[in-house]
């Protein structure tokens, strides 16, 4: 059948993409992964940059797990012991035994009832939403919410959807007050830590809100919250914006095993029956495969870690870094916004200088991620580091002197 037509078509919104920045096409390719050597934390070479080591400060593996001999132990010994990959969905045959002892320790972890893992956080929050958002129901929700969570009530058909102003508790306030009376069902979701600024969610308040409106809603105020940043980056155990905030628990938390956990995966944890009801309901748990029975081991033995001394070692290193990092930062002149989270965005407030910086980064042996309109809005244009465990004094003060020469020019 002829395309080309639609070719032409996909052509120009392509050149329109490139032309305004947010192209996705020159994806570095990573060829190798050097171990820490000489002071300084782990290296990557990229193809076509030779044997160049380059120093990754946009990698969400807060802990720096992902090459830790006890998670590739792990790995291998599921593997031999049950394959290479599930080769079913759970209800059929896809269900091993790692994979129902990592949703019950992950329960534990987060002191809930029970526990579920899917594929990616993305298809945990899309799966959550959708069997939860009714015709009878009021979904609220932060403008500045990750995309699954966006695209997430994009496919619900709710009796209403609104948005409040980032962190604005009147504004959310003032949405669950006129949704009262008119919805049966409340659905209020937010980010623990939202992922372009660092910054986290007052939910204290929030739930605080929740309660105060729950006798309104006959089926009840339910509050989400996604922590995939959170949990294990931040609180003084790693259990995310819930333990940093004291909240307590939320209704449903979802958060990923591929971030600072290091391997891959999403997963939800509450009350065993919204968690037996979504398994009969999610679209993505019932029709698509699990993550492979060695990932399952893997993040079994990464949750041993965090739930360790090691663990709490590795947190209070991350803390020390980030606060070394924004204390750099705040010397050097340039604007950041503060935080106890080791995601820190350096706000350039310009797209044309934000590439020339993640430019004059990548010259100097450093990658980072920029951040420009549409993506982030207009003026707040930024270089978005991440913090990683792995990272070492040397390789912090390598950023901040690479910084400083570009402020130099």
């Amino acid at each position: 059948m002829p395309t080309d037509r639609l070719h032409d078509l996909l052509a120009a919104e392509l050149d329109a993409l490139a032309e305004r920045g947010t192209a996705k096409r020159d994806e570095p390719v990573i060829t190798r992964a050097l171990p820490p050597a000489g002071g300084r934390g782990p290296r990557v070479q990229l193809a076509g940059q030779g044997e160049r080591p380059f120093l990754k400060m946009n990698s969400n593996g807060y802990l720096g797990l992902t090459h830790r001999p006890e998670l590739a132990r792990a790995e291998e010994e599921a593997v031999a012991a049950f394959g290479a990959g599930p080769a079913a969905v759970r209800f059929i045959s896809g269900t091993y035994e790692p994979h129902v002892r990592l949703e019950e320790r992950l329960a534990r972890f987060h002191g809930r009832e029970a526990g579920m893992i899917f594929s990616s956080a993305y298809a945990t929050v899309v799966s959550l939403l959708v069997p939860l958002i009714t015709a009878e129901t009021a979904v609220i929700s932060d403008e500045l919410n990750h995309n699954c969570i966006i695209n997430a009530i994009r496919l619900t058909r709710p009796k209403s959807k609104e948005v409040y102003k980032h962190l604005d508790l009147g504004g959310l306030e003032r949405k669950l007050a006129e949704a009262a009376g008119q919805a049966k069902r409340a659905v209020v979701v937010t980010d623990g830590i939202f992922s372009m600024r660092g910054d986290h969610a007052p939910l204290p308040e929030i739930f605080a809100l929740a309660r105060r409106f729950d006798e309104r809603f006959p089926e009840n105020v339910l509050v989400v919250v996604d922590d995939s940043h959170g949990v294990g980056a931040f609180g003084k155990t790693g259990r995310g914006t819930e333990e940093q905030t004291g909240s307590g628990p939320a209704d449903l938390l979802v958060a990923t095993l591929g971030k600072a956990l290091g391997v891959n995966g999403g997963y939800a944890v509450g009350s065993r029956t919204i968690l037996h009801y979504l398994r009969e309901t999610s679209p993505m748990y019932i029709y698509s495969n699990p993550i492979t029975v060695g990932e399952a081991a893997a993040a079994l033995a990464a949750l041993d870690i965090l739930d360790s001394p090691e663990g709490l070692r590795l947190l209070e290193h991350l803390r020390a870094m980030t606060a070394r990092f924004q204390q750099g930062l705040a010397r050097l002149g340039f604007e950041t916004i503060p935080g106890g989270h080791p995601v820190v965005p350096l706000l350039v407030r310009d797209t044309a200088k934000t590439r020339a910086l993640v430019a004059h980064l990548k010259q100097n042996g450093i990658l980072a991620t920029g951040l420009s309109y549409p993506v982030v809005p207009r003026g707040d244009e930024e270089i978005r580091f991440q913090i990683n465990a792995s990272h070492t004094p040397a390789d912090v003060d390598e950023v901040l002197a690479a910084l400083a020469s570009f402020a130099g020019r």
